[in-house]
């Protein structure tokens, strides 16, 4: 998995589109590592105040030289927005040794998301179905992992970035409607 802080630099000079690439690699890893308090707040709010927060304080942030830092700054500040929500609203369901876990900052590891082999299978067949030019788009945007800008894949690909977006949307209908076919419904569609 990539380092997400090869983005900081553009982060903190004010760079929008740089901190879009960034919480599309960071988000699913907030997330999931909200998951033991899911049950006691709401995730999603969690998430977006913690993204507010790290777009706020990230041109003070000074990264720890290790990676992902600021993703980490981002797990723990949403880690203690959780504790302070779960002790705010639900008081009888604060755990004082959840606190303890949730403020180490050494105890605090970047979760990994495992994939499914047989789901990865199945989007590989549908993505070898699809026309040349939808699944160059495709590749060309996968690879990327979110750390460049839709318009300097385009260019990659000789594109202009509407016809890029205009093919990436086709392939991605394309791919929805091979995994139906497959029985494999879409829990979300993504754009």
């Amino acid at each position: 998995m990539n380092d997400l802080d090869i983005h900081f630099g553009a982060i903190r000079a004010g760079d929008t589109d740089a901190f879009g690439q960034w919480v599309a690699g960071a988000e699913s890893r907030l997330r999931l590592s909200l998951r033991t308090f899911a049950e006691d707040v709401d995730v999603e709010s969690v998430v977006q105040e913690t993204l507010l927060r790290v777009w706020q304080v990230a041109p003070r942030f000074v990264p720890d030289g290790r990676p992902d830092s600021l993703l980490r700054l981002a797990i723990r500040t949403a880690r203690n927005l959780a504790v302070s929500e779960i002790r705010r609203r639900k008081p009888e369901a604060f755990d004082p040794a959840m606190l303890e876990r949730s403020s180490r900052l050494e105890d605090i590891t970047v979760p990994q998301v495992e994939a499914d082999p047989m789901l990865r299978e199945a989007i590989l067949r549908c993505h070898d179905k699809l026309p040349t030019k939808q699944r160059s788009v495709l590749a060309a945007r996968v690879e990327s992992s979110g750390a460049e800008h839709d318009r300097d894949v385009a260019g990659r690909l000789g594109m202009t970035l509407n016809t890029f977006l205009q093919n990436f949307t086709r392939a991605r209908r394309l791919l929805i409607e091979c995994l139906r076919k497959l029985g494999i419904e879409p829990l979300a569609e993504v754009a």
